[in-house]
């Protein structure tokens, strides 16, 4: 993913060194279930961002997920709760969005759907988030996939935008996973190479953040980020 030649209006990078519950990082960071209420947070432990266990009282039930996109007109939106592991820093960052993360991944397993997302232009308040979502599930088999979703605000109110799936979209620890939106036209990259886009319209300002997907139960801790960088511009 290339940046701008030109000066950004904000950027951050951190190695999360300190462990924290939930990541702050000095007041920096707003969690799903601190801020958000609805969600959960992000956790940090031995130099790696995580989601905490999710409340999961709907667990999530994707058995299409192999062969149909989650949220797509014939498969429909899998059941669950989506309270999601989200953290999205706080303050003001320019539109254009560039985020990049460093994979941590162990003991893969295809029993449950463990995603490492970028979030970018959220908006996090009580009882509300919405914004983009690039992920990528750790998975490196061909059940891997890359999707791109805008969250709407309401927990559960999401909307799949594209989702690809396959063995080249398979993530293992140590893989760079990058997003950018520029103007209306979201990206999503593995270790350099653009591997899925979309253009869509309707959130034009927000914060990067980093989130996981829910319903993970005890492998929360098996996959995260070890590092997370970010670069907006006008």
């Amino acid at each position: 993913m290339e940046l701008p030649k030109k000066t950004p209006v904000r950027s951050y990078k951190t190695e999360f060194k300190k462990n924290e519950s939930p990541l702050s990082e000095g007041g920096l960071w707003l969690n799903g279930r601190k801020d958000g209420i609805d969600w959960c947070d992000v956790l940090v432990k031995d130099g790696v961002a995580f989601g905490e266990v999710s409340r999961n009282q709907v667990a999530e039930r994707r058995a299409e997920q192999a062969s149909l996109g989650a949220g797509a007109v014939e498969g429909g939106a899998p059941v669950g709760d989506y309270d999601d592991p989200t953290a999205v820093l706080t303050g003001q960052w320019g539109p254009n969005q560039y985020g990049k993360v460093k994979v941590f991944s162990r003991n893969q397993t295809n029993k449950v759907f463990q995603e490492v997302q970028i979030r970018l232009r959220h908006n996090m308040k009580a009882n509300f988030c919405n914004g983009y979502e690039v992920f990528f599930r750790v998975l490196d088999t061909d059940e891997g996939y890359a999707e791109i979703v805008r969250w709407n605000g309401p927990v559960g109110g999401w909307t799949s935008l594209k989702k690809l799936i396959g063995k080249k979209y398979g993530v293992r620890d140590g893989a760079i996973i990058e997003a950018s939106i520029v103007g209306n036209v979201i990206t999503g990259y593995l270790n350099g190479v653009a591997m899925i886009s979309v253009v869509d319209d309707n959130i034009k300002s927000g914060a990067p953040g980093i989130g996981f997907n829910f319903g993970v139960g005890t492998t929360n801790a098996d996959h995260g980020v070890r590092s997370f960088e970010v670069h907006t511009y006008d």
